[in-house]
């Protein structure tokens, strides 16, 4: 134990208790609620869909003065991304914005969307006379039967195109009204009716980039919602961390291209064939891999053929320790003796990687189970009349331990393709490679010793111990959970900058590294009420108009500025009041006495 706490080794080790918390201040943001930080992940419910929904739907509305089934046509074109629709909007205009999303408006033309109930009328599609009553006119102008208008809508919704029904009209892309396609439908199929509106509804999921459902299997039925970047890794309230971007499990520092070839490797068949190439070869009859099981090179197949072992030839079966009766393969043969080495180096350096990802992914499991060990030994503690009465440290130690497991666990799989012949081939000299390759492993081989060191101390029994050895255990703890943390950014950084950020090849973009782990997404319903209550007090403040909504009403020229000064801070308020549930008001890393002042 006490060569343990001398720290001899290449480990960040502090010269005081005091140093120890000072080095800590990089967590101290975390002594604030999530409520009063900016809250970029939120969860989207079942029930929380509809409004979630109108928040963009409610935005657009009041800055175009558009019909609620309008704005959903205009943010279902754009992906449900606001922003590019304004960015559009002061670029190219009104009319430019509607006419590529689909929509057309006619002067003078009347709201109701039926035709004269008088007149009678020639439908073009089924070229039948029936009465103005029976007709139906849409945005675009054209006119034609509520039947063949219903027969259309049915079959768009059958096909899964609800979300944007054209005209039937020839070489018309108007977008139909959403309310008369319900109302149609809804007489003689009121079941398919539900279908459209609740493919309009998941429209927001389903064609938004920022929003994606959580890959819980089984589903939890919940979305998440992404603010700034969608290359991030969340947590959903069900409790599942996974990537944002290809909503795998979270895989930083890979990147997503990346994790899904590892992935692949390390499931499929991949191996195993290498493996086979490797140590059997194929014979020359029914193509079977044959595995040799003796001394002579002369082999026999199940099937009984013979063949000769160093060249793979067919042979008799006439042979003797020293020669093959009718058979010499002395001559070298280059091509085949390469094809075997490099199958057999790629095979040891795929075992290299995959054995140290196996074990740190092996030792997180176990170290999972230090969670219980860690809340029994600090309750033990706590009841003990030692100096030391808060033990938030061993819980802030244990959950760095984690989050730098996972890094370790998964930079194994980058360093194999970042080095590797797969991806980065024609972007590195050899000389580049292999300096590129010592920087990273000089910083994984620090990183894995001061992780190593932090779990050993993190399971020795404290609770046992003295107080002065309570206390060189708690600096080592603070310490180590420093270092680590430190480290950890430090092969961010240099990913980010040294190894990605110099190749052409600019689609492996890694998750940005949290010192606070994993950002858990709140309830929708709480972040809309600290939204409205910035809302209020913009409107009480008597905000000026930004010079984004300038350009907005310059591009409009409705004269409408005073209507969305604050349009971006109103938001739908819910009847029933708010769901606060599911709120994780406090970061679960916190100190005892952080929670307690809260």
């Amino acid at each position: 134990m006490d060569d343990n706490l001398s720290g001899e080794e290449d480990v960040y080790y502090y010269s005081s208790d005091q140093e120890s918390l000072n080095g800590l201040d990089n967590e101290q943001s975390l002594l604030q609620p999530l409520s009063s930080r900016a809250i970029t992940v939120k969860v989207i419910t079942k029930e929380s869909l509809l409004a979630a929904q109108r928040e963009d739907l409610r935005r657009v509305m009041e800055l175009l003065t558009l019909k609620e089934h309008h704005a959903r046509t205009l943010l279902i074109y754009y992906r449900w991304d606001v922003e590019k629709l304004f960015a559009v909007l002061v670029e190219k205009g009104k009319d430019s914005l509607f006419s590529g999303a689909g929509l057309t408006f006619l002067e003078n033309q009347p709201c109701d969307s039926s035709v004269s109930r008088s007149s009678m009328m020639t439908c073009d599609i089924c070229i039948e006379d029936v009465p103005g009553y029976q007709m139906t006119r849409m945005d675009c102008g054209h006119s034609f039967c509520n039947t063949c208008w219903a027969g259309h809508f049915t079959v768009k919704i059958n096909e899964g195109q609800s979300t944007r029904i054209t005209c039937m009209a020839h070489k018309c892309n108007a977008i139909c009204d959403e309310d008369v396609v319900r109302t149609l439908v809804s007489k003689s199929q009121p079941d398919l009716a539900e279908k459209f509106d609740r493919f309009l509804l998941e429209s927001y999921i389903e064609d938004n980039k920022m929003v994606k459902w959580c890959p819980s299997t089984p589903h939890c039925g919940n979305a998440i919602r992404v603010e700034d970047d969608e290359l991030c890794e969340v947590e959903c309230s069900c409790g599942l961390q996974f990537c944002f971007s290809c909503s795998s499990q979270a895989h930083s520092p890979c990147s997503c291209a990346m994790w899904e070839l590892w992935r692949k490797k390390c499931y499929d068949e991949s191996e195993t064939v290498n493996w086979i190439t490797v140590h059997t070869k194929q014979c020359p009859k029914c193509h079977k891999p044959v595995e040799k099981n003796g001394g002579c090179n002369l082999v026999t197949c199940l099937c009984r053929q013979s063949f000769c072992w160093l060249c793979g030839g067919a042979t008799g079966r006439n042979h003797t320790w020293s020669r093959i009766s009718g058979h010499s393969c002395g001559r070298f043969q280059e091509d085949k003796e390469k094809q075997m080495e490099r199958a057999k180096r790629d095979l040891e350096r795929y075992m290299h990687y995959h054995n140290r990802y196996k074990a740190h992914t092996d030792s997180s499991k176990l170290e999972a189970q230090l969670s219980y060990s860690i809340r029994k030994k600090v309750s033990f503690s706590e009841k003990r009349e030692l100096q030391l009465k808060d033990f938030s440290w061993a819980t802030n130690g244990l959950h760095r331990l984690f989050r730098s497991r996972r890094v370790i666990s998964y930079s194994y799989p980058f360093a194999f393709y970042m080095f590797g012949d797969e991806l980065f081939k024609d972007e590195m000299s050899s000389e580049e490679r292999e300096i590129k390759q010592n920087l990273f492993e000089d910083q994984q081989q620090q990183l894995e010793a001061n992780v190593e060191k932090l779990s050993k101390f993190l399971e020795e029994p404290f609770d046992q111990f003295a107080d002065d050895k309570v206390m060189q255990i708690r600096i080592q703890v603070i310490n180590l959970s420093v270092a680590v943390d430190t480290l950890c950014k430090k092969m961010y950084e240099c990913i980010e900058n040294d190894l990605l950020g110099s190749l052409q090849l600019g689609i492996h973009n890694i998750t940005p590294y949290r010192s606070n782990g994993i950002e858990r997404a709140s309830d929708f319903y709480s972040s809309q009420n600290s939204k409205e209550a910035v809302g209020e007090i913009c409107q009480s403040s008597d905000c000026g108009t930004s010079g984004w909504t300038s350009r907005l009403d310059q591009a409009l020229g409705s004269g409408n500025s005073e209507d969305t000064s604050c349009s971006s801070n109103k938001r739908a308020r819910i009847d029933g009041g708010y769901r606060n549930s599911q709120t994780t008001l406090l970061d679960l890393n916190l100190p005892a006495e952080a929670i307690e002042r809260k």
